[in-house]
């Protein structure tokens, strides 16, 4: 009987172990934002932030912009601000905002809801994500130079260089974690040094931890996976036949809801994750 009943638990505790997640829709919008790369809730203020490239990726054309929506979806203001060159990764610390503008970071006051300050970065092709450490240090991925750049008091410097594919960035301590390598979640110590935290079967774009050593990782052609803190990881949602992208993700945890933007689908879904 002892032996029956062990085995029961150690089989229940497989189970429980392997348990598979799941996203399940909540709500999606209407087709209503032009080319959204990336959603960032702010959670406090009750909105989502999206970034609005307009027509183009890599155009310098100052038509994309950074649009507000409710937590449900409902539309706040899509021109909050205007004005940018294909806008995509977001970053908040304090009432700054930062965005990777493709050749510069705008900062932008939340307060007064306007750009105050555009740093170009040098040598810079094609911004794509940002992040800021709880020290304020930012960091911007640049997908075509392969680099990292560090900003510390608005001053611009390589921080890593030679990443294939480096896209996605999150600061969680002294850590970075870093969407390149390839096809993989890597993570860099306040050394530098490159730690592979997990292989994916495709290129990342956003990094959202789940805050137990967990994370999303978002892959833009329509893949979003959990990748546990082992290096295993869980396809959640595979959007990819009905050719909706799944770009850069935002990340609410304590209502664990992913708000996932849909690039040539001009809309933001969102879901529970369970």
């Amino acid at each position: 009987m002892k032996k029956f009943l062990s085995l029961s638990f150690i089989m229940l505790l497989a189970l429980c172990v392997n348990a598979q997640h799941k996203l399940e829709k909540i709500w999606e919008t209407d087709s209503i934002i032009n080319m959204p790369e990336s959603v960032l809730p702010d959670t406090k203020a009750g909105v989502l932030y999206v970034a609005i490239m307009g027509n183009s990726a890599d155009d310098k054309d100052g038509i994309g912009g950074i649009g507000k929506l409710d937590m449900n979806g409902k539309v706040i203001n899509l021109d909050w601000v205007t004005g940018l060159n294909s806008p995509k990764g977001m970053a908040i610390y304090g009432n700054k905002m930062y965005v990777a503008d493709l050749t510069d970071v705008v900062v932008i006051d939340i307060p007064k809801s306007k750009v105050e300050l555009t740093i170009p970065i040098e040598g810079a092709e094609f911004l794509n994500d940002v992040t800021v450490s709880d020290k304020g240090v930012v960091y911007v991925s640049d997908s075509r130079t392969k680099r990292i750049h560090q900003l510390i008091k608005n001053k611009d410097v390589v921080y890593m260089e030679n990443i294939d594919g480096v896209n996605g960035l999150k600061a969680v301590g002294d850590d970075l974690y870093i969407a390149g390598g390839g096809k993989n979640l890597l993570k860099a110590n306040a050394k530098k040094e490159m730690i592979k935290v997990a292989g994916l079967p495709y290129g990342g774009d956003g990094i959202e931890p789940i805050g137990n050593g967990d994370f999303l990782f978002s892959c833009w052609g329509g893949y979003v996976f959990y990748v546990f803190a082992n290096g295993t990881s869980e396809l959640l949602l595979d959007t990819h036949l009905e050719k909706k992208n799944t770009a850069d993700i935002g990340y609410d945890p304590v209502k664990k809801i992913v708000y996932i933007p849909t690039f040539f689908k001009k809309s933001i879904m969102a879901y529970q994750l369970k």
